[in-house]
């Protein structure tokens, strides 16, 4: 047996022996979920977790985030960043379950529980295992990967890859389409851009029974409500996935009554950042005109999101051969693009980045809820594939030379 297969072993066996401590800090953080930088009470129980393993970190970076160091036997070397996000959404639970959300209205429904909870874990298992790699590992617990702007640029502004730079980040998400104890990953793009769409249409309001008296904002919208799928199914490149998608459309008015003014309210996500500009241009002088044209205006705002999450091939090549050892061939799988969006794609495009995907549905389970539905849950025994993943990770990344 070489020392990799030993630190490998090692690795599994702490796994399993802390996996039972790690269960109950995911039920913890499940309980009492936050939301996006307003993370208080789950910053203060990450900090206390890794005061108690005397792990160095700061907190107060952006906001409610937290950065923690384990220093190899060298203290030199290179630097492995590992990244988990910590808000919750504004879901109302329905699972009956113990450590259901104690705070209405509020919910784990994307697994950010289980990504904190996994690399606390990978964090335990490497401040245990610190003689044996040379290098520096860093802790990232990052706020707010739901709202805009997004905790992730907040933290890069703030500071967070820096003193000292890490050479590679890791990021992992839940995945209720793999089963626990598999994983995911793509190399090159892997989810899309996203940006905000907020169209609002002026016309003249008035009675709905002399429709000739008014310029009607709501018939206004319905048209450019149509008109703009073309800009998908007309001027999109088959080859790049794109999504432009409205699910708010308000006209505030009643069955005998035009309203002044209509909203429409969506999102678009592609994976070209070219044709990501191209798009936001069509979108505006499509509204803007044919608003014109039927007497109306068109305000239109589109609030930039998130980039294209790019994972780097080498690296991602990496942690795939990785992946493979520590659990087997049949138990890792290459993945297809996604149009959902994340601010690690920040990251990632400031230092190489792999953000793969973690299995959570019970291996007796033929479905599984979705992410941010008031059903979602995850098969707990997932966490040890989350802790060790990471751990062996980012201990097979510091030894190979900078």
């Amino acid at each position: 047996m070489n020392d990799m297969d030993k630190i490998k072993n090692r690795i599994k066996n702490l796994a399993t022996e802390y996996l039972r401590d790690i269960i109950s800090v995911r039920r913890h953080l499940h309980k009492f979920p936050e939301l996006s930088f307003e993370e208080h009470n789950t910053s203060e129980f990450i900090s206390a977790y890794l005061s108690e393993l005397v792990i160095p970190h700061k907190r107060g970076i952006a906001k409610t985030g937290i950065v923690g160091l384990i220093e190899g036997r060298s203290g030199k070397g290179k630097v492995v960043a590992l990244r988990a996000d910590m808000d919750a959404l504004p879901v109302r639970e329905q699972n009956e379950v113990e450590y259901k959300s104690a705070h209405d209205g509020i919910m784990h429904a994307c697994g950010h529980d289980v990504h904190m909870a996994g690399l606390m874990g990978a964090a335990r298992i490497l401040n245990e295992m610190k003689d044996d790699f040379g290098g520096i590992v860093k802790l990232i617990f990052q706020p707010s990967e739901e709202t805009y702007p997004g905790g992730a640029k907040v933290m890069i502004e703030e500071g967070v890859l820096e003193n000292p730079k890490p050479d590679v980040i890791i990021g992992q998400h839940v995945y209720p389409d793999l089963k626990s104890g598999h994983i995911g990953m793509k190399g090159g793009n892997y989810m899309a851009s996203t940006d905000e769409i907020y169209l609002r249409v002026t016309g003249k309001g008035g009675h709905a029974a002399t429709p000739f008296k008014n310029i009607d904002p709501v018939l206004t919208a319905s048209h450019i409500l149509v008109a703009l799928q073309q800009v998908v199914s007309r001027n999109a490149n088959p080859g790049i996935p794109t999504v432009l998608s409205f699910g708010r459309f308000i006209a505030d008015g009643r069955t005998n009554v035009i309203p002044d003014t209509a909203r429409l309210d969506g999102i678009m996500r592609t994976f070209d950042e070219q044709w990501r500009s191209e798009m936001k241009q069509k979108i505006t002088r499509m509204a803007k005109g044919i608003a014109e044209g039927m007497g109306a205006h068109c305000e239109v705002v589109i609030d930039p999101g998130y980039p294209v999450l790019h994972n780097d091939e080498n690296l991602t090549q990496r942690v795939m051969g990785y992946a493979r050892d520590l659990l087997g061939d049949e138990c890792v799988h290459e993945i297809e693009a996604r149009t959902t969006a994340e601010d690690f794609a920040y990251l990632a495009r400031a230092i190489p980045g792999c953000f793969y995907r973690l299995g959570v549905n019970p291996p007796d389970s033929t479905t599984a809820p979705n992410l941010h539905t008031s059903t979602f849950n995850v098969d707990e025994s997932s966490l040890h594939t989350a802790m060790s993943m990471m751990a062996w990770t980012a201990i097979h990344e510091m030894k190979l030379t900078v």
